[in-house]
Formats: C-alpha cells, structure tokens, sequence
C-alpha cells in the first residue's frame, strides 16, 4: 500500500520504481492512494489510467476526491477506485470494491476521518456497512484517510480481527507504529507520500512558508525537485486472511 502521490514528480516515482519494486519484493497486488494526484488536489480519468499502468492495481481517494471538477463524471466509469465510503449515499463511485488478480483476491475500503476534516459520515458505522456488505472469503485493506493519529489508531483496534489492514493516509509523513494488532490486523497511522520530500508535505516551500510568516493567502504549487515513494508492504495468511506482518517501505532519490 503507498502513501498519497502528489501530483507531477509523484506518478513519475511510480512509473520508475513500481514495476522493479513489485519484482524485487514479490508484490502480489499494489494499492494507492491517489487523491493528490492532480497538481496536488484530485484526480481525473486519464491519471487514473496513467497510474494503472505505472503498476497500480486499485486506487483509493480521500477528501480531495473532487478536486478536479470533470472527475463527478467520470468515476463510474472506472473500476478499481474507491472515494470514501462514507461520503453521502448520493455521491458517485463506491466505497469498496472487490479487486481479482491473477494471483490473489482482495477488498478494499476507503475511510474518511472527521477529526480536524470536513464533515463527513461517521466512519465506524461506514465501515460496519461495507464489511456486512462485502464476501466474507477475501481479506480486507482499509485505508483511512484522516488527520487524527487517535482518530486512526481507535479505528484500527475496532476493526481489529475483521480486515486484515488498517492503515492511513493523509498527513504525508510516514509513521513508525507498524505493528499487529492483537487479532491479526495490520496497523499504520500514515503510510506516507510519494513525492518531492525537499518541501512542505508535497507543496513548494516558498508559498507555504509566505502564508505562515505573513498570514495572507498563498497559491501552494507542488515542489519540484528529488522525491521519495512510501508506503507499506503486508503479508497476509491465506487460510485466516488476517497479517502475519508489516514493513515500512521508503525509496527516495
């Protein structure tokens, strides 16, 4: 699972290093977190595709899912990406989906944290629908998009036994909490992100540090420069579908 991609420099990571790493680390299936995508907000059809082709195997969003305004109508369309399942029942696209591979099945769900974010559905009780919705016989990736390490961390020990991942997006700095919970769910409070690390989480340092100094409104564009590509990689057992283990993963340039 890699950490959001950040506009520009962060697919051209994943066309560089995601078919070597998915070689060299025997990687069954590869899911990322695309929201920022798009010069830093959203994501369209067409880099859907790009970053389909660069290795991806599902796609997940979070609360920059319509940052780019032509995407509402195109994400029907396009399998393998989930928005957050607790966007508004009358939102486009779906929450989770079931992805088959030539050599693994899995689900994944995509959560939007309310600590610190927009308004949102309550991810707990979305959560509680999709797994009652979806087949009992393949392992469940959660990522949860959200700003609140304790938001995070409880959501992983509720869902502890029943999916065989949690793990979180959003922050762009990578944590050190990988562990396995106490019924065998993976946990990761933020996977990190995949882009220029000589920045602020992803955005030009110039701009950023005009708006904290000064206080007036600032354009943040995405920095340019050296990138890094984050994530996890995660074992799971076949038989209970729950984790046998989980590693941090970080290449940077």
């Amino acid at each position: 699972m890699i950490g959001d991609v950040v506009g520009g420099p962060g697919r051209r990571m994943l066309r560089h290093h995601l078919s070597a790493l998915r070689t060299e680390k025997g990687l069954s299936a590869v899911v990322v977190n695309a929201e920022n995508c798009a010069a830093g907000s959203g994501i369209t059809a067409a880099l859907a595709k790009e970053i389909f082709e660069a290795g991806a195997d599902a796609i997940t969003l979070g609360d920059h899912t319509w940052g780019q305004k032509e995407f509402a109508g195109q994400i029907g369309s396009i399998d393998r990406l989930v928005r957050p399942a607790n966007f508004p029942q009358e939102c486009p696209g779906v929450g989770w989906r079931v992805v088959t591979m030539p050599t693994c099945r899995f689900a994944v769900l995509n959560l939007l944290g309310r600590v610190f974010m927009n308004p949102a559905d309550c991810p707990f009780k979305a959560a509680d629908r999709a797994l009652a919705e979806m087949p009992k016989d393949v392992p469940v990736f959660v990522d949860f998009h959200a700003e609140a390490t304790s938001e995070k961390i409880t959501l992983g020990h509720y869902l502890d036994g029943r999916v065989a991942a949690v793990v979180g997006t959003h922050t762009h700095v990578q944590t050190s909490d990988t562990m396995i919970l106490p019924k065998g769910t993976a946990y990761l409070s933020d996977l990190g992100m995949t882009g220029p690390y000589i920045s602020s989480i992803g955005r030009d340092l110039k701009a950023v540090t005009r708006r904290f100094v000064t206080g007036m409104p600032s354009r943040f564009e995405v920095a340019e420069g050296p990138c890094t590509l984050e994530g996890a990689i995660i074992d799971v057992d076949p038989v209970s579908r729950m984790a046998s283990s989980i590693e941090l993963l970080r290449i940077r340039e």
